[in-house]
């Protein structure tokens, strides 16, 4: 499945369905740009389990404030809509995808 960019008005209908996996980020964090190619190898690896969704926070303040994002990259995952779990900063593939696997 491919990564999905989501605004504040598509973020409801991202989240909504199955485990989802959300990437609060901006062009100018250098943490952000590094975990970029990480959640492509996640998506590649599990794909058919987990949707991958980006929320650039400088576009989207809105859905960034809801969820109380201080700092980025901050990675949530939902499950049919709702929040599980939680984390700040650059994580390795294998930290993340440990994470989802609570959650499948």
């Amino acid at each position: 499945m491919a990564i999905v960019n989501a605004t504040d008005q598509t973020f409801a209908a991202e989240t909504k369905e199955g485990l989802t996996l959300v990437d609060f980020w901006a062009p100018w964090c250098g943490p952000c740009r590094m975990v970029a190619p990480v959640l492509e190898e996640v998506d590649k690896e599990m794909g058919d389990k987990v949707k991958i969704v980006k929320v650039n926070v400088d576009e989207n303040q809105e859905t960034a404030s809801k969820f109380g994002v201080m700092s980025i990259p901050t990675l949530l995952v939902f499950k049919n809509g709702e929040l599980v779990d939680k984390t700040v900063g650059y994580q390795p593939k294998e930290a993340l995808i440990q994470l989802l696997e609570k959650h499948v």
